[in-house]
């Protein structure tokens, strides 16, 4: 695709060349996002941060990556604070903030908004997640987490053994991880969820139309028995009616150290979207597994830093001006390696 001045707004937009350069263009944003060096190329640019629902991790990393750019970022948060909650139009809205902004990064509770969005924005937009639909960001930094972690076992993505586990239905980083696969071989998805939670079918079709193996499960156990990755969810406690409702799931597929040493092999990277539910009815992944080096959570995280620095180069189209604009870095930060 030609990415300059595009929207991102679904993983359905890529091959897999195009995920090629993503990714080459995260690897050389490495030494600014570890401030080994400073760049400017984006200053003087502004991103507009709309989030109309609840983010810590995905609002910030989009934030510090523009910075890390040398742009600056205006942020909205809750629709309950914006204009929306006046009445005004995605339309409206659209066609206002666009006129301040150089690019905008929004998320929203409703899925399709965000391409609603998109039609009247004036600028590229950058879906930050939309209801339980997608999550492209998510899943290509998810993807670039598995790349990495399996390059480390010399291995590549085709051929990958990955279960998935936990709300599959709301869960939309596992809908657009699923849908990036599809671009890959020969990989081996297990599903594993309560029944109301499921994967839906189209996305299940999808993988199998790819030429994947598809295994749908409620056992935990014997599913993270071979697998190179295991990435959990947490409820999406948002998307029920009620807490009850989600109550009624949660804390059902929990992984700790004593189970991943009974039943995965010793390799077995563990991932997840974040935030963990750390609240001991949930307790997906147990805090007993923080001392385990396959598990790349935080790397994880890190990693959603590069993408998305390489998500705004190369839709501003500026990716080979970055280090041009470039100079060392003049203060202690431990994030630096030698």
């Amino acid at each position: 695709m030609n990415f300059t001045g595009s929207h991102i707004l679904s993983i359905q937009q890529f091959d897999r060349s195009d995920i090629e350069r993503i990714f080459t263009v995260a690897d050389a944003m490495a030494p600014y996002a570890l401030r080994r060096r400073v760049t400017r190329v984006l200053e003087g640019a502004i991103l507009g941060n709309m989030f109309f629902e609840p983010s810590t991790r995905t609002r910030i990393s989009f934030g510090s990556a523009f910075n890390l750019l040398g742009g600056e970022v205006r942020e909205t948060t809750g629709i309950e604070t914006s204009a929306l909650a006046k009445g005004e139009s995605l339309y409206d809205t659209a066609r206002v903030l666009s006129g301040f902004s150089d690019v905008i990064c929004m998320r929203h509770p409703q899925s399709g908004s965000v391409a609603e969005f998109a039609e009247a924005s004036r600028v590229p937009v950058l879906n930050g997640g939309d209801g339980a639909n997608e999550h492209p960001s998510q899943a290509l930094l998810d993807l670039y987490t598995i790349r990495k972690e399996m390059e480390s076992r010399g291995r590549g993505v085709d051929g990958l053994r990955i279960a998935m586990i936990g709300d599959l239905k709301y869960g939309r980083t596992v809908h657009s991880l699923c849908k990036l696969l599809c671009l890959y071989q020969g990989v081996h998805v297990t599903l594993v969820s309560p029944r109301e939670l499921a994967m839906p079918e189209a996305i299940v079709e999808q993988l199998r139309e790819s030429g994947h193996s598809v295994t749908v499960t409620e056992d935990l156990p014997s599913s993270i028995a071979s697998v190179d990755i295991a990435y959990s969810t947490r409820i999406q406690e948002e998307r029920f009616d009620t807490k009850e409702e989600a109550d009624l799931y949660r804390g059902r597929f929990r992984l700790n150290q004593a189970i991943y040493t009974q039943y995965c092999e010793p390799n077995t990277v563990i991932m997840h979207p974040l935030p963990r539910d750390s609240r001991q009815e949930a307790n997906e992944l147990d805090n007993d597994l923080n001392q385990n080096p396959n598990l790349a959570i935080f790397r994880q995280a890190d990693n959603g830093v590069v993408v998305r620095m390489a998500l705004f180069a190369l839709v501003l189209d500026v990716v080979d001006q970055v280090d041009q604009h470039a100079r060392e870095v003049n203060w202690f930060n431990s994030l630096r390696r030698p």
